[in-house]
């Protein structure tokens, strides 16, 4: 619908809540892993993939048919809910779903850097965000990243793109693009949220995602080896690191683990950190931060079912279904096991 018009959270909270209860249970995924890409594309056509897996079945097959199934289906969702709202509802969750057109943008940054072909890099968009068709196949036609960080002037991506670009030509690292994303999305999507207590929560919410998203930059950072300061990209709006605190920690990965376990976010992220410590896997670690969002999510919307937060409780999860399917239909087609796929998912 629009931003006109009287907020309607009952309404669509109560579509949001019926397709809820069609995602797919944590046993599916597990059975899942049991079926090659052929298989799983018949058992999503038993759910409510249905509608995308015949559209796209004359066409594609395997997991090219699985992976195509699974973006139209999302975008789809998502694109509804948005059809449904009004008012406050519809502003709250618009911005929120411009996470997909920063989700496009890296991808496409991504596969013009791994030298990728265009209908390889154009399966792993989400078209569910503010950037229309038109525009994010102008994107894919791009030859460089300059390119595309030229395109994205006048977008909320373009100043920190335009910042980041030097770093990546100085480093050749794509962290400095990707965390210059990230921060003008968070950057728009905090800017003016005012309101009640359900959206003082909703705020809490961010806040956590933000720290989360600090702590896995800083970490990549670190990792990456490249002669950068964490603090230039570090994202507004979080709680539990200042810029300066990001960029000392960045450089010891010791210190930072210890500084996540000793805050509010320890127990949650506890076995998280002990793999990052124990096996240092960076990987599982972020797994393992998406699981809390999910639970923190839920919780969000269980407080005040009325609100914004049974929504973006449902986008995290749909993505969290999307997202494992691709990886169980991937990892059957490489010839992974179903014991080591299911250590690629998100499983609460």
């Amino acid at each position: 619908m629009s931003t006109a018009g009287s907020p309607n959270p009952e309404y669509v909270n109560a579509r949001v809540r019926a397709r809820r209860g069609a995602l797919f249970s944590d046993e599916e995924y597990r059975k899942l892993t049991r079926m090659g890409p052929a298989e799983i594309a018949r058992f999503m056509e038993e759910s409510a993939y249905e509608e995308e897996i015949n559209a796209l079945g004359s066409r594609y097959s395997g997991v090219d048919l699985v992976e195509y199934a699974l973006n139209r289906n999302l975008a789809k969702q998502f694109n509804d809910i948005l059809d449904w709202a009004e008012g406050w509802l519809y502003d709250l969750i618009a911005r929120y779903l411009r996470k997909f057109d920063a989700w496009n943008v890296k991808t496409i940054i991504r596969g013009i850097y791994a030298d990728i072909d265009r209908d390889s890099i154009d399966a792993d968009l989400i078209r569910a965000g503010e950037f229309d068709d038109r525009f994010l196949n102008r994107l894919l036609d791009a030859g460089t990243i300059e390119e595309v960080v030229t395109m994205l002037k006048g977008t909320i991506f373009g100043g920190s793109l335009a910042v980041a670009y030097e770093d990546y030509e100085n480093t050749d690292v794509l962290v400095p693009l990707e965390n210059a994303l990230d921060r003008a999305f968070y950057e728009n999507l905090l800017g003016g949220l005012r309101g009640g207590e359900s959206l003082a929560l909703y705020r809490e919410f961010l806040e956590a995602e933000i720290d989360f998203r600090n702590a896995r930059n800083a970490l990549r950072l670190a990792r990456s080896g490249a002669d950068i300061d964490p603090s230039e990209y570090y994202i507004e709006g979080g709680k539990l690191f200042s810029a300066a605190e990001l960029s000392q920690l960045a450089a010891n990965p010791e210190e930072l683990v210890t500084r996540i376990r000793e805050s509010t976010y320890g127990d949650e992220l506890s076995v998280a950190l002990n793999e990052l410590e124990d096996a240092d896997s960076l990987i599982s670690f972020e797994r393992a931060l998406e699981a809390a969002l999910l639970e923190y999510s839920d919780s969000l919307g269980s407080v005040f079912p009325l609100s914004v937060g049974p929504i973006i409780s449902y986008i995290l999860a749909k993505e969290r279904e999307v997202e494992n399917i691709r990886a169980i239909a991937r990892g059957r087609e490489a010839g992974l096991d179903g014991d080591e796929i299911e250590e690629e998912l998100v499983i609460l």
